[in-house]
């Protein structure tokens, strides 16, 4: 709970200081402006909102770790979902209104999650988690989108340590090996998700985890 909180405040703080000028710059998402993710982030906090409130009776499916879908392929921007992001994005015109979106609907999210019981079940995309494991989904997510956020804003602050720390962990677990020991969080998450292309001497360390990377995430 204190991670979700923690990773989400930063978040929304790096969003909270970006310049008008800023949101036109490219996101590490492909295909995405910053002001595409920031539009994204909207969206995450009201599916966060709608899933807190979706009480499931049944037993969970899934963890904070095989609720992810790994796919073979990265994502291009084409899915109609993330077309509609963009739309929408470009329809707020004034940053300064995705600004405000975002801190009225993402404060609301954190309030929500702050008050939530961490063993109740809910439901969400027709699976069952715990709300801890839900909300440590969104530490992961928080932190990748952090870190997208501010791939091209080389001034701006980075997530939370421990946020970093847990995301690697649970990245980790999905990825069934580990990162070398000697990597920082980051690279291992940039690397490992696809964000930043692996060196030679990275993937020599690598060893035959190389081969089953990048791991994209949905």
């Amino acid at each position: 709970m204190h991670l979700f909180s923690h990773s989400w405040t930063a978040l929304r703080a790096a969003v909270a200081g970006l310049s008008d000028e800023d949101f036109a710059r490219p996101s590490g998402c492909t295909g995405w402006l910053v002001q595409d993710l920031v539009c994204h982030l909207v969206i995450d906090a009201q599916d966060v909102l709608i899933t807190l409130v979706t009480p499931a009776d049944s037993e969970p499916t899934r963890d904070a770790v095989t609720y992810w879908e790994v796919a073979e392929t990265p994502p291009t921007g084409d899915d109609p979902l993330d077309a509609l992001t963009v739309r929408l994005a470009a329809a707020y015109q004034d940053p300064g209104l995705l600004k405000f979106h975002l801190d009225d609907v993402g404060s609301a999210a954190g309030r929500a999650a702050e008050l939530a019981d961490p063993k109740l079940r809910v439901g969400t995309r027709d699976q069952v988690l715990t709300v801890g494991d839900y909300l440590s989904v969104y530490v992961l997510e928080w932190t990748l989108h952090h870190l997208d956020l501010i791939a091209h804003l080389p001034d701006a602050a980075d997530p939370p340590a421990e946020g970093l720390a847990r995301t690697r962990e649970l990245l980790e677990r999905i990825a069934g090996a580990s990162f070398p020991k000697s990597w920082s969080d980051r690279d291992a998450l940039l690397v490992g998700t696809g964000r930043r292309a692996a060196t030679d001497g990275e993937r020599a360390e690598l060893g035959d985890l190389a081969a089953r990377l990048p791991l994209f995430l949905g």
